[in-house]
């Protein structure tokens, strides 16, 4: 990744050991995971996920302290509680995503069922990818750090402006931004 590396030491400045202190353990991802397939209530991901109801409860407040879940009284019952996906819960998904794919492709050789597909054409979802700012599919090799001062300077001098005026809910064409 070039010449600079990240100062592993100095754990404030990177935001990975902030996101491993939040979800850095199997509990914090399953409950995560299904609250993406629609649960709601304590009883529930009891239940379905088969965990202990101290280290539900515990994950589950953790989750709330840290914004990724939120308390509720039921529409239909004030006295019970649902917990949502707060919308710093719904940023996780690419990450559990990628998680989820990396898991498939190199654990054990379990088939996929169901199948997470695009809800239009019901087709299974593409790989979890690194965008560039203009749309073009990155692998490592094509991973530099710099300095924030050194943004857009590349190296053979000329600077680079982000892409166009792409705007939230803009579609990039993938095939034709790698080519």
């Amino acid at each position: 990744m070039g010449d600079m590396r990240e100062p592993l030491r100095e754990l404030i400045e990177c935001g990975l050991p902030q996101a491993l202190e939040v979800m850095g353990e199997r509990w914090s991802f399953m409950i995560l995971r299904a609250s993406f397939n629609g649960l709601k209530h304590f009883e529930e991901f009891l239940s379905e996920l088969g965990i202990a109801r101290n280290i539900l409860s515990n994950r589950l407040a953790k989750l709330v302290e840290h914004g990724i879940l939120k308390r509720e009284p039921c529409a239909d019952d004030r006295r019970k509680i649902e917990y949502r996906l707060t919308e710093k819960g719904f940023d996780l998904l690419p990450a559990m995503l990628a998680l989820r794919q990396w898991g498939q492709k190199y654990g054990t050789e379990l088939k996929e069922n169901p199948v997470l597909v695009d809800e239009r054409d019901r087709l299974p979802i593409g790989p979890v990818s690194i965008l560039a700012h203009d749309g073009r599919v990155l692998g490592h090799e094509d991973l530099w750090l710099t300095r924030p001062e050194d943004l857009g300077k590349r190296a053979d001098g000329t600077i680079a402006t982000p892409a166009g005026d792409m705007r939230e809910g803009d579609v990039i064409d993938l095939k034709k931004a790698a080519g």
